[in-house]
């Protein structure tokens, strides 16, 4: 009884948080579906009509963010203000990114869309939740049509796989990945780069690696469950934009997103890597990461 108690205790210190996140998700999408009904709204999920309650469920993402993770937004001015693409490191669960889009709506009334893995579009069980919040497949045509429209969109070129076999290390897993760049020259928009801080302290996923990455590379199904949950500080940087130049190749433009000319002392591979190498501890240390909290001096 005893030893089965322990275990049951230490499944619920792993897991509750990620689960009471996955609970606000869903409560987030019924709040929607009540809204939709009693206002019997039929109109597209991004028009305005949906503001109030996108507020009202920013405000509480982003209370959620400053009572348990002390949340912090830094260099929203780099944001320009028409269309950009953002490139983001992806931690094993992007609450980060989440409490990102609440602040920003709540900061500048501003939608950014997100770019997300197919996967995604078939949990049950979210579909407004998704529409209402810029979703998007991320396919050129999709990611086209939000920047002639003005948004932002977002994308983490690692994407799952970043989340799942990325570590404390803070290893960027971009792979070949060279799609937002093409779509940023034919948009003639910037890219900007952002980072979390201590995200990978906040949540992690298991080091035994070989078995669940060959289970995803067959699947694309994300079967390692992430754990954690501890209230770390997290701040998250945007970075200098890196402007439209219409002399410049996708590849070169991946390059330039490579390179850390924005950030001159840092000699990293690329812009998101500096942002990291700027802000964050390598590897990770939760300890330190706790203690962030209470660093008034910081800023």
């Amino acid at each position: 009884v005893i030893i089965a108690s322990l275990t049951i205790s230490a499944i619920l210190v792993f897991f509750i948080v990620p689960l009471t996140i996955v609970f606000f998700i869903y409560l987030s999408n019924i709040l929607l579906l009540i809204y939709q009904r009693s206002n019997e709204l039929k109109e597209d999920p991004l028009s305005d009509v949906w503001n109030s309650v996108r507020k009202t469920i920013a405000s509480f993402w982003d209370i959620y963010a400053r009572i348990w993770h002390g949340y912090e937004l830094h260099g929203v001015g780099n944001l320009p203000e028409g269309p950009g693409i953002l490139v983001y490191y992806h931690g094993a669960i992007p609450i980060d990114y989440l409490y990102f889009l609440s602040r920003l709506f709540l900061w500048k009334k501003r939608m950014c869309l997100s770019v997300a893995d197919h996967f995604v579009f078939r949990l049950p069980g979210l579909k407004l939740l998704l529409a209402v919040t810029g979703v998007i497949p991320g396919t050129r045509e999709e990611c086209l049509a939000a920047l002639k429209n003005g948004y932002l969109v977002s994308i983490s070129p690692g994407g799952v796989r970043e989340a799942l076999f990325s570590d404390e290390s803070y290893q960027l897993m971009w792979g070949n990945r060279k799609g937002f760049a093409q779509v940023a020259l034919e948009a003639k928009v910037p890219i900007i780069p952002m980072y979390t801080q201590n995200v990978r302290e906040g949540y992690r996923m298991f080091k035994e690696r070989r078995f669940f990455r060959q289970l995803y590379e067959s699947t694309r199904l994300p079967f390692t469950p992430p754990y954690g949950g501890l209230p770390v500080k997290f701040r998250t940087y945007i970075g200098k934009p890196i402007p439209y130049d219409p002399n410049i190749t996708a590849e070169e433009l991946v390059e330039k997103v490579c390179t850390s000319k924005f950030l001159f002392s840092f000699q990293t591979k690329t812009a998101v890597q500096a942002l990291i190498s700027k802000h964050q501890t390598i590897p990770g240390s939760i300890w330190k990461a706790l203690l962030e909290r209470f660093d008034k001096r910081r800023k």
